[in-house]
C-alpha cells in the first residue's frame, strides 16, 4: 500500500505541479501553461471511465488478477511517459508535450482508480481499511515531496530531462514491484448477469429503460469532457475555450447527469425490486447479444450505484452531504495560499518554500500519523469528527495571520516555537508562518487519512472501483465551483473576513459528521449478534 501509495502520487505531482517548472524555465508562455492545467480534468471525472476499469478484462492480461491487469499498464505507460518527456525539448515540441502530458494525466487517474479499488479489496482483520489508507497517505505525500522539492533541487543541479528520466525509471521499477502484491482473481462477471435473470429480480425491460437513460447521461458527460480537452490543447490560443466558464458551467450539469439522476434511478429501480415491482416471476436466460450487452451494462452503470442506495437507503443523503461538505475548507481556499504568502504578507518565495514545501510537507505527515494513532484508540468516526474540527479551526489561524498574527506570535514564543526555528536562522516573522502552517498541514493529513478511510468503509468491494471514484470525485466539486466567487470575495473583504467565513464553513462538516457518527454506532448495535450468554 505504500509502494502504490508513492506510485499514485509521484506522477500527480509531475504532472500537475513540478512541470510548470520546467515549463517556466524553458519560457513557454503563461496561456500555453495555464492550458495544461486542464490535464487535470482527468482526476477530476475519472469516474467516467471507472465502470470500464472495474468490468472490462484486458487481453491477456486478466490472468495477473482484477486490479493489476489493469494497474501494472498503467504504471507502465507512465513510465514510458515519462521517459519520452525527458528526451523533447517543451520549446520545439509543445504539441507532443502537451499530448503526452494528458496521457499521462488520463493513465494516473486511471491508476488511481484500481488503486482506490485495490486497497477495499484487499482489506480485511489485518490490513484493516483505517491503516491501509493511512499508509497510503504517507506514501501519496512521499512521492509529492520527492516529485515537487526533491524534482526541483535535481533540476537546480542537473537538468529537467534528467529528473523526468529518472522519474519514469522509478515508475517501471514500481510496475514491476505490482507484480508481487496480492489481488482478487478477476471476476466471472457471467455469474453475475446470471443472477439478473432469476425470479425476483427486476424485468429485463424495466432495467433496459434505466440503462438508456444513465448510459445517455454518462456518454454525453464522458464525450463533452473528452470534446473540451482536445479543443483546449489542440487549438491556438485565440480558439481556445474558456476552462473557468467549463467548470463553473458544465461542471454542475456533469456531476448532475452522472450521480445524481442515475442515483435517483437507482434508488426507485431498488426500491421497486425490493419490493417485488416489475420483477421476474421465474427464471429467464439470455438469448441474443442485446441481452448480455444489457446485463454487463446494468453491472456496470446502475447496480453500483443500486448498490449505495440499497445499503444506506436515506441515509444516502446525510453521506453525500458529508462527502461534498467535508474538504471544502481546505479546497475552497487552496488556489489562493501563495497569493496570500507572496502578495498579502510579502513572504518571499524562498521562505515560502522552505516553511511550506519542506517543514509543511513534515507537518502533513505527522497529522497522517496521528490520525493512523487516532483511528486505533478512538475509531474511525472519532477520527473523522476530529479531523473537520481542526480542519474549520485551522482557518482561525489564518485569519488571525491575515490580521497580524498577535496571538501566533505569543503562542510561539510561551511555547518555545520562535527559539526552537530561531536556532535554524527563522526570525519572529518566520516562526509565525511555519506555526500558521504547521496547524493547517496537521489537520489536513489527519483529516484526508480519516476522509480516505470513511470513502473506502462505505465503499462495496463488489463495485469498489466505480463506487469510490464517484464518491472522492465529489469531494472537491464546491470547493472547485466556488473558487471563482471566493476570489471576488477575497478583492471585497479582505482574508481576514474568507477565514472567518470558510471556517464558519467547516461547523457544517462538523454537525454532519456528528449526525453520521450516531448512524454508524445504531447500524453497529442494531446488526451486533445476540450475547448467547444472555440468551440463556
Amino acid at each position: 500500500m505504500f509502494i502504490f501509495g508513492f506510485s499514485a502520487g509521484l506522477p500527480y505531482s509531475l504532472l500537475l505541479g513540478t512541470l510548470y517548472a520546467w515549463l517556466s524555465d524553458a519560457k513557454v508562455d503563461l496561456e500555453t501553461m495555464g492550458v495544461f492545467s486542464l490535464i487535470g480534468l482527468a482526476y477530476a471525472f475519472k469516474f467516467l471511465w471507472s465502470p470500464i476499469v472495474d468490468r472490462v478484462k484486458i487481453p491477456g492480461l486478466h490472468r495477473l488478477g482484477r486490479r493489476k491487469s489493469w494497474l501494472i499498464p498503467a504504471q507502465l505507460l507512465l513510465g514510458v511517459i515519462l521517459l519520452t518527456m525527458s528526451i523533447l525539448n517543451p520549446q520545439t515540441s509543445i504539441g507532443w508535450f502537451s499530448l503526452l502530458a494528458g496521457l499521462g494525466a488520463f493513465a494516473s487517474a486511471t491508476q488511481d482508480v484500481v488503486i482506490d479499488a485495490w486497497r477495499v479489496d484487499v482489506a480485511d482483520e489485518v490490513a484493516t481499511l483505517d491503516m491501509l489508507s493511512t499508509v497510503y497517505q504517507l506514501g501519496y505525500r512521499i512521492a509529492a515531496l520527492a516529485g515537487g522539492a526533491l524534482a526541483l533541487f535535481l533540476a537546480d543541479a542537473y537538468s529537467w530531462p534528467l529528473v523526468y528520466a529518472l522519474m519514469g525509471v522509478i515508475m517501471i521499477v514500481i510496475s514491476v514491484a505490482s507484480f508481487f502484491a496480492p489481488d482478487t482473481q478477476a471476476m466471472d462477471s457471467s455469474d453475475g448477469d446470471n443472477v439478473l435473470r432469476m425470479a425476483g429480480q427486476l424485468d429485463p425491460k424495466i432495467r433496459a429503460y434505466g440503462l438508456v437513460i444513465v448510459g445517455v447521461l454518462w456518454t454525453w458527460a464522458l464525450i463533452r469532457v473528452g470534446v473540451f480537452m482536445v479543443q483546449s490543447l489542440g487549438s491556438d490560443p485565440e480558439l481556445r475555450p474558456d476552462s473557468v466558464a467549463f467548470i463553473q458551467f458544465n461542471g454542475p450539469l456533469i456531476v448532475i447527469a452522472t450521480v445524481i439522476i442515475p442515483a435517483i434511478i437507482a434508488a426507485v429501480l431498488e426500491y421497486w425490486r425490493r419490493n417485488g415491482k416489475y420483477v421476474l416471476q421465474t427464471d429467464t436466460k439470455r438469448e441474443t447479444t442485446f441481452d448480455a450487452v444489457l446485463d454487463h451494462g446494468y453491472r456496470a452503470l446502475v447496480l453500483p450505484l443500486a448498490d449505495i442506495m440499497g445499503r444506506l437507503g436515506w441515509a444516502a443523503i446525510l453521506v453525500l452531504a458529508l462527502i461534498l461538505s467535508y474538504r471544502i475548507t481546505d479546497n475552497i481556499w487552496g488556489s489562493f495560499a501563495y497569493p496570500f504568502y507572496l502578495g498579502e504578507l510579502q513572504y518571499t518565495k524562498s521562505e515560502v518554500a522552505v516553511a511550506s514545501k519542506f517543514f509543511g510537507v513534515g507537518m502533513t505527515m505527522l497529522g497522517i500519523a496521528l490520525g493512523g494513532i487516532s483511528f486505533a484508540y478512538f475509531g474511525r468516526m472519532a477520527t473523522l469528527t476530529i479531523g473537520a474540527v481542526t480542519a474549520a479551526a485551522s482557518n482561525l489561524l489564518y485569519a488571525n495571520l491575515a490580521a497580524g498574527g498577535a496571538a501566533i506570535a505569543t503562542f510561539a514564543k510561551v511555547t518555545g516555537f520562535t527559539w526552537l526555528v530561531g536556532l535554524f536562522g527563522a526570525d519572529e516573522r518566520m516562526a509565525k508562518l511555519m506555526l500558521a502552517i504547521t496547524g493547517e498541514n496537521l489537520a489536513g493529513g489527519l483529516a484526508g487519512a480519516a476522509f480516505v478511510a470513511y470513502l473506502s468503509s462505505i465503499t462495496s468491494k463488489q463495485y469498489s472501483a466505480v463506487q469510490y471514484a464517484l464518491l472522492s470525485s465529489l469531494t472537491f466539486l464546491i470547493g472547485t465551483l466556488g473558487r471563482g466567487a471566493l476570489g471576488e470575495m477575497i478583492e471585497r473583504n479582505g482574508y481576514y473576513q474568507i477565514f472567518l467565513f470558510t471556517a464558519a464553513l467547516g461547523v457544517g462538516a462538523i454537525i454532519l459528521c456528528l449526525f453520521e457518527w450516531v448512524r454508524t454506532n445504531r447500524n453497529a448495535l442494531r446488526n451486533k449478534p445476540p450475547n448467547p450468554a444472555v440468551a440463556d
